[in-house]
C-alpha cells in the first residue's frame, strides 16, 4: 500500500547520498593522498562519506 501524496514530506528527493561516484571518490582520495594520477583506477579504497556521530552527554552538575 502507498502513501497518499498529500502526506509526503516537501524535500524527498532531497538528503545525503550514501555513496560517491568514481569521480567524488578520485578526488577525494588525492586530497587525502592515498592516490596519485599514476595509480591504476581498478581496486580503489573505500571511501567514507559523511555521517552523524551520537553526541555525547554532559555530566549533570549538582
Amino acid at each position: 500500500m502507498s502513501i497518499h501524496p498529500s502526506l509526503r514530506g516537501i524535500n524527498t528527493l532531497v538528503g545525503e547520498r550514501s555513496v560517491f561516484t568514481r569521480k567524488e571518490r578520485l578526488l577525494k582520495l588525492m586530497e587525502d593522498g592515498r592516490v596519485s594520477k599514476d595509480d591504476s583506477v581498478y581496486g580503489l579504497p573505500k571511501v567514507r562519506t559523511k555521517f552523524k556521530l551520537k553526541a555525547k552527554k554532559g555530566k549533570k552538575k549538582d
